[in-house]
């Protein structure tokens, strides 16, 4: 080695050290100066607490006693719950043997013909085979189809798709191009032309009736939710199926079997790394199944509420699975209580399959880019709201938790974005 590299070498090494010899008081300021008083955050309301968690001590907030709207962040709730609760694999459904008929209730599985790579396809045809009619009952569903204070104009946005006892499809239909005429999937469904100003396939608001403009329309894939009804599944089980299904309302009786369905963790990765909206709100009724035998979010988070998060430094306003309303609000304190939980639960390994990782995986893919990893985290977003929370890993490898939350900001979420990576760059290299 020569002399220049090793004088080079030392000087690293001295900036290296002196920046990990920073006094807690020095750090403290110094963060300060990125995310308190006078930097950019100081101009719409932020909330974040950073909590170390091997001395259980937090070593930054502001505002984090303060409710923010989480946005999909409120998918840490949901994953948690249905850490604590379901098992290594879905009840895909429950079901009575009735000679050669059978009768099934759904418990909020969504893995039927979901059209998404990482989930599987549960193994339904064998069981299908043992019974020549079917009775679909839907006695235990008690919600409804859209959560509290979902926008109803996001209607035919594929993140705003229905809930349902047995969803098939994630109840979506898929648009395809086929002689520059979409094509649609399932079959039940059909399309028609109109002279609207539409770019793609576009349901109307009241009714399974879909359209297109063939002027301007873009040929490009498309998926659209439907109107669900017992009798909509009915009609899509039974060509589905091959089989007559019938519509029914017997009651779930106690002595009943269960088809298992797929693992569980492909819905967590599906959930938490793409931000399925669909599967969070579907994993909440499949707690609800497990604990109630019937299928209530609202009673549910009651019930987590009261169980495993009672703890937590401020209750919640929790009111669905997966963020999509503006009803839900939570402060960063109580996120990171969370968060913590779930670091007590699960090995660093899982965590980062599961959580979307700075410039790698799921919603992160695209942010937060390092050579080394060192952001593991949700985002959760809606217009003028931007939130991060999760863990990041610092030079000295040490492990944080931490929620950054954004609220009311009249700018685009790239700007806070920008603003985040810097506080998360520092705490990478100083703490």
């Amino acid at each position: 080695m020569g002399i220049k590299t090793i004088s080079i070498f030392v000087i690293t090494f001295f900036i290296y050290t002196s920046l990990l010899a920073q006094s807690p008081r020095e750090r403290y300021r110094e963060l300060d100066g990125l995310i308190g008083q006078n930097s950019f955050f100081n101009n719409h309301l932020t909330g974040f607490l950073l909590y170390d968690l091997d001395s259980q001590t937090v070593q930054f907030e502001k505002n984090s006693h303060l409710y923010f709207i989480p946005a999909s962040t409120t998918k840490i709730l949901t994953f948690f719950a249905s850490l604590l609760v379901l098992g290594d694999s879905t009840t895909l459904l429950r079901y009575l043997p009735k000679g050669n008929d059978v009768v099934i209730w759904g418990t909020g599985d969504p893995s039927l013909y979901y059209p998404a790579a990482g989930i599987p396809k549960p193994k339904i045809d064998p069981f299908l085979a043992r019974y020549k009619e079917i009775f679909f009952s839907d006695h235990n569903w008690k919600d409804e189809a859209f959560g509290y204070g979902w926008q109803w104009d996001d209607y035919n946005f594929a993140y705003s798709a229905e809930k349902s006892p047995l969803p098939l499809y994630g109840n979506l239909v898929t648009a395809i191009n086929v002689n520059n005429r979409p094509h649609l999937s399932p079959s039940l469904f059909s399309v028609y032309q109109s002279d609207k100003n539409v770019r793609n396939v576009t349901r109307e608001w009241r009714s399974n009736d879909f359209f297109y403009n063939p002027k301007t329309y873009n040929g490009m894939r498309a998926q659209v939710p439907f109107i669900t009804s017992q009798k909509t599944f009915v009609n899509l089980a039974s060509l589905e199926w091959g089989k007559v299904v019938h519509a029914s309302k017997d009651p779930l009786p106690p002595n009943h079997f269960v088809l298992k369905g797929v693992p569980t963790r492909t819905l967590y990765k599906e959930m938490m790394l793409e931000s399925d909206n669909f599967i969070a709100e579907q994993l909440l009724l499949q707690v609800s199944d497990e604990v109630f035998r019937e299928l209530n979010t609202e009673k549910t988070i009651e019930y987590i509420q009261k169980t495993y998060l009672m703890d937590l430094p401020d209750k919640p306003q929790w009111v669905d699975g997966s963020g999509l309303s503006r009803h839900n609000l939570i402060t960063p304190r109580s996120l990171v209580t969370v968060l913590e939980k779930i670091y007590r639960l699960l090995p660093d390994e899982e965590i980062a399959q599961i959580f979307p990782v700075g410039g790698r995986t799921g919603t992160l893919k695209n942010n937060y880019y390092a050579p080394t990893p060192y952001v593991i985290a949700k985002t959760g977003t809606v217009s003028n709201n931007h939130s991060l929370a999760g863990f990041i890993k610092t030079r000295s490898n040490k492990t944080y938790a931490f929620a950054l939350m954004n609220n009311n900001y009249p700018y685009r979420a790239t700007a806070v974005r920008r603003e985040i990576e810097k506080v998360l760059l520092y705490i990478r290299d100083n703490f």
